[in-house]
């Protein structure tokens, strides 16, 4: 039985999109190959609000944000954490040999400028990490308030995950002066898991340039030159069922109108956050929270494992609560392609299910 995921992602994919990632294969060093690229990147630029070169990664983000910290640090990198995808880029940078340092708040609270600002005054850094949008907290960092912060230090780079974020929520990456903005296609897009995507700016080339060890199959400046030397063309093979199925979704995105795909995913996480208030708690501090997700306290100490097997059997599932937050949260997604009233028959079969 299928059913529908309210889960951080992947979400579900829309038969349209199926039927693309089913199109016959072409060469990927071919013209055809090159067209469809640039087709992708000039619609991403789009989404971004972005004039920044498009890079697409066949892997998860988080190989982008691998990508991100060992090709623009030379000299230490400042990892900001309010959760555990904040957390993971410090391991990346540690298992990479990059020089960095953790700073981390409360579970369920933001990163501030402040506290930014604080940071990158010493000096010692000239790279920084922000998740926009953590899914195991549900927490929204302000990137907007902490990008005039980092235009005082000329030499930092501004790496952003907004892997659960982007199409889902406004991002102006380069009204934000973000260098490297980092998403997967599983989330907000509505595709299948398996590619992920990043704006690189001029800035982050010129810093690529300077850093002698940048692995290989992550390497950003290595993909961004054969963009720009070979015509939209890249090192290894790309997913082109991936670039079939995302240039035909960024149409669909577009043609909804942006303003509206926001406002949709802003309506779903106001009913969300309404039920939680009538029969729950919601976990996050409320000047921070996310539109693509809601994470609920369970107040009711109910057992979020059994609750969801039931769901499932009606066709639906949540997400339990991320690490230790498990059975102490629960999560709900609100993303992708889904409209009120999907989330609203989600939340009527909880009721049934709880009596509520």
């Amino acid at each position: 039985m299928s059913k529908k995921l309210f889960i951080p992602g992947p979400i579900d994919v829309s038969q349209d999109v199926l039927n693309c990632m089913a199109t016959q294969v072409i060469g990927h060093r071919s013209e055809e190959s090159s067209k469809l690229q640039e087709e992708i990147s000039l619609k991403l630029q789009k989404v971004l609000y972005t004039k920044n070169t498009i890079l697409l990664s066949t892997s998860s983000g988080t190989g982008l944000m691998e990508g991100s910290i060992r090709s623009c640090t030379s000299k230490r990198a400042a990892v900001f954490s309010c959760g555990s995808f904040g957390d993971r880029w410090y391991k990346i940078g540690v298992s990479n040999m990059v020089p960095v340092d953790l700073f981390k708040v409360e579970l369920g609270q933001a990163i501030s400028p402040e506290m930014v600002d604080k940071v990158l005054s010493t000096g010692k850094y000239d790279l920084i990490t922000i998740t926009h949008n953590e899914t195991s907290t549900g927490i929204r960092n302000p990137i907007e308030a902490i990008g005039e912060v980092i235009k005082k230090y000329d030499d930092v780079i501004y790496c952003v995950d907004a892997v659960s974020s982007a199409g889902g929520m406004k991002i102006e990456v380069d009204k934000i002066g973000i260098d490297i903005c980092i998403t997967s296609v599983q989330k907000a897009l509505g595709l299948p898991p398996g590619m992920a995507i990043c704006t690189f700016s001029k800035k982050a080339v010129q810093r690529a340039k300077t850093v002698p060890y940048r692995g290989t199959y992550f390497d950003l400046l290595s993909i961004y030159k054969y963009i720009v030397d070979k015509n939209y063309q890249y090192p290894s093979t790309p997913s082109l069922s991936h670039m079939f199925a995302l240039n035909f979704q960024l149409d669909q995105i577009l043609k909804e109108g942006l303003d509206n795909r926001f406002l949709r995913h802003e309506n779903m996480a106001k009913t969300v956050r309404n039920w939680a208030e009538d029969h729950f708690q919601i976990f996050t501090n409320k000047n921070y929270l996310s539109n693509t997700l809601t994470v609920i306290e369970n107040t009711k100490k109910i057992s979020i494992s059994k609750l969801n097997e039931k769901l499932i059997d009606r066709g639906f599932e949540i997400a339990n609560g991320y690490g230790e937050l498990k059975e102490k949260t629960f999560r709900i997604s609100h993303m992708g392609d889904y409209t009120v009233e999907d989330v609203v028959d989600l939340l009527n079969n909880i009721n049934e299910i709880l009596e509520l």
